[in-house]
């Protein structure tokens, strides 16, 4: 019989890096991040280069570069959104009650839909 290892100390995460990490805006880091993965899949899925890509979202390469290496703190929300309805996508932002218990604060959510 093998003996399992023990683990190491360890924390389990709350699901958002970001506020792991003590940022401030974490719920923004981490829609942010969300939006730019779905723009280099979209990227990917297209074979195209950074070059025609960045053509294509209004952009200069080398922003589109510093983007999907997770330098876009300089970009809005609003703009990378922008970026994705130029790849033909709708973005679409649902308000609704918090189903959670009253008084905490409610959260923000990306999903995508299979093409």
């Amino acid at each position: 019989m093998s003996k399992k290892k023990a683990l190491p100390a360890h924390e389990i995460g709350s699901g958002n890096i970001f506020a792991d990490l003590g940022l401030p805006n974490a719920e923004e880091h981490v829609l942010k991040a969300a939006l730019v993965v779905q723009l280099h899949r979209l990227i990917k899925a297209r074979k195209l280069t950074q070059t025609a890509a960045a053509k294509l979202a209004g952009i200069k390469q080398p922003d589109l570069s510093n983007i999907l290496r997770g330098h876009y703190q300089g970009f809005s929300l609003e703009r990378l959104m922008r970026m994705l309805t130029a790849f033909d996508q709708d973005v679409e932002i649902t308000v609704r009650p918090r189903r959670r218990k009253a008084g905490s604060a409610g959260q923000i959510t990306f999903n995508t839909v299979p093409a």
